[in-house]
């Protein structure tokens, strides 16, 4: 590290790099295990005889914790660091998804329902990687490093593609004990090798007059709202897809375990590329193509196209679209919030797309039509959602906060 001529430490792209990385890889593994539940649904519901609603809300339940726990990891992440934050959220991660194997042993929905609630913490670590990442770019390039971060969330896309594997291959409670081990691992790697960026300092003011900060600020709201429908709709299809893909299709587990988990690849890539493209042409734009394309493909989806070309290609699409739009958000915030208030602003917007993940999957096992195999209702919703976001985004933001 150097210093500029005023003072301020002037990054080495080494550190940078090893950094982002670092926090990616805390990010992928506390995702996989906050998706741990979703893949196996199908087990679950077979197991324990579970109906369409408590399907959905075993699924949706870890959901909830890891977005209202964004607001405080996000404060305490202002405070403490990432590095620290990142290390304990590790560690604590393998008490509950421990416990959840624990819970599918013995066989109970209630438990699986307490300590699914309990393993939502793995999704907090969200609120830790944008503020970490943010401190360690400048200005201009902090849409490519928290679209990079946010590739992170393609543990959804790991877990769907590999729990139902291991699961078959290693046995239930082999599987959740490597998951475990795999966060402990992590947690000592980032412990010994991650940093925090020089140019960051603590933010130790009490946290609820941070909050209450944040919540005074026009972009907290306005940025909450959006990534509420592009970050809790790829939530929502990450985790409801592999019942959807079995309800609809009949695909069994492992089968839709694998689409689901290309689902998640194409908005795991589009990611990234909406934070460059919004640090090139801005946030907006990006947002604009991105409700406009997920309206468009909620209707192509309900339409049940058949498997694989044209079922697949609409999927992939939606993905892609929703992944554009989790980048745009969070490049939006990096360009808007003050810095010292970024890991506040980041928890809230976060829980805000935490939450946008937790009703659709209620909403979409309360409107099955059983008899007709159909989600058609739901999916209107979706397209209807995604139009009056786009609307707000053209006209509810001023221009002077793009």
């Amino acid at each position: 590290m150097t210093t500029t001529s005023a003072g301020a430490p002037t990054l080495e792209k080494s550190a940078q790099t090893r950094n982002l990385m670092l926090a990616l890889l805390a990010f992928t593994i506390t995702f996989w295990a906050w998706n741990l539940i979703g893949p196996l649904a199908v087990r679950y519901t077979t197991e324990l005889g579970l109906s369409g609603t408590q399907k959905a809300l075993l699924i949706a339940t870890p959901v909830l914790v890891g977005s209202l726990g964004r607001i405080p990891i996000g404060a305490l992440t202002d405070r403490y660091g990432g590095r620290v934050m990142f290390t304990v959220m590790l560690f604590v991660t393998v008490v509950p998804v421990l416990l959840v194997c624990l819970a599918g042993v013995l066989g109970s929905y209630a438990l699986l329902l307490v300590f699914g609630f309990v393993l939502g913490l793995a999704g907090t670590t969200f609120a830790i990687g944008i503020p970490f990442a943010n401190a360690w770019y400048e200005t201009s390039r902090r849409g490519f490093a928290t679209g990079v971060f946010g590739a992170g969330m393609g543990g959804t896309a790991l877990s769907s593609f590999f729990t139902p594997r291991m699961v078959v291959a290693f046995g239930y409670i082999a599987t959740h004990v490597m998951m475990a081990i795999a966060l402990a691992v992590v947690g000592v790697i980032i412990w010994l090798f991650m940093r925090d960026s020089p140019r960051w300092s603590p933010n130790t003011n009490p946290v609820l007059p941070k909050l209450k900060s944040a919540a005074k600020l026009a972009v907290t709201w306005q940025m909450a709202f959006l990534y509420a429908v592009a970050f809790g709709g790829f939530v929502a299809f990450t985790t409801y897809l592999p019942t959807y893909l079995n309800d609809v299709y009949k695909f069994d587990l492992t089968a839709a375990g694998t689409r689901t988990a290309g689902f998640a690849i194409a908005a795991v890539i589009a990611r990234p590329i909406g934070g460059v493209l919004s640090d090139r042409v801005g946030p907006r734009a990006v947002m604009i193509v991105s409700m406009a394309g997920a309206a468009v493909m909620a209707l192509v989806v309900a339409l049940r196209l058949p498997p694989e070309i044209p079922a697949g290609v609409a999927f992939v699409l939606m993905a892609v679209f929703l992944g554009l739009g989790t980048g745009a958000v969070f490049a939006w915030v990096a360009q808007l919030a003050p810095q010292e208030k970024v890991g506040t602003v980041t928890g809230v917007v976060g829980a805000a797309g935490g939450l946008g993940g937790y009703f659709p999957p209620l909403v979409m096992g309360a409107t099955y039509n059983e008899a007709e195999g159909s989600y058609t209702i739901g999916l209107v919703l979706l397209c209807i959602t995604a139009l009056g976001t786009l609307a707000y985004t053209v006209f509810g933001i001023k221009k002077k906060t793009a």
